[in-house]
């Protein structure tokens, strides 16, 4: 059987959407036949603007270009939130990829989103809801996680990011990390995801 390649590819300025990645990675690799990788966008401000924003040094994840996309049988895209829409860094990179919609080299491939905002009402529906627009006119097929996660979509005790439109979390003023929940959700989203797009390329 041949193997289904699902790229992960996100932008994070201070950590909190890679922590998700790195969890929506570990629940891609655990469905059998399925090749997860972690991909960085580039980023598009200077170091030294970066470091006095408080951002951390970069990990080490390879940067991706946009020749690479159609590489993968599936893509699931991260990114923070600016004002309600995904950070500049990703459209930048999104903007990018005009050769690839030229030839719809994406076309019918299966995208999912994971994102990561600064309070409750930050934009947990307003980033994924508005980002959809860039996998239409790819002619990508948007794979929402729904209410698949169970009843961890509604925890109403405890403060939890996502929606059914993919997982999330909260960074707050920077100092709060995702909680157990929240990753829990990222790995669902890895793994339902995954076994989606194997469905898709083992019936082509």
């Amino acid at each position: 059987m041949a193997t289904t390649k699902v790229y992960i590819v996100y932008y994070s300025m201070y950590g909190h959407v890679e922590k998700l990645a790195e969890e929506i990675l570990k629940g891609a690799a655990s469905v059998e036949g399925v090749e997860a990788k972690l991909w960085q966008v580039p980023e598009t401000l200077p170091a030294e603007v970066v470091g006095k924003m408080g951002g951390p040094p970069k990990s080490d994840v390879p940067i991706i270009t946009p020749d690479a996309l159609p590489e993968a049988d599936g893509l699931l895209l991260g990114f923070p939130t600016r004002f309600g829409m995904m950070a500049a860094q990703f459209k930048a990179f999104l903007d990018a990829t005009g050769g690839l919609w030229r030839t719809q080299a994406l076309a019918g491939k299966p995208a999912g989103i994971f994102y990561s905002t600064g309070s409750q009402g930050g934009g947990q529906e307003t980033t994924p809801l508005t980002s959809i627009t860039q996998l239409v006119h790819h002619g990508m097929i948007f794979v929402p996680i729904g209410y698949t996660f169970g009843a961890g979509m509604f925890e109403m005790e405890n403060i939890k990011g996502g929606s059914p439109y993919g997982s999330g979390t909260f960074a707050g003023d920077g100092t709060r990390q995702p909680t157990e929940l929240e990753l829990a959700q990222a790995f669902h989203q890895g793994k339902y995801f995954a076994g989606i797009a194997k469905k898709l390329k083992g019936s082509q």
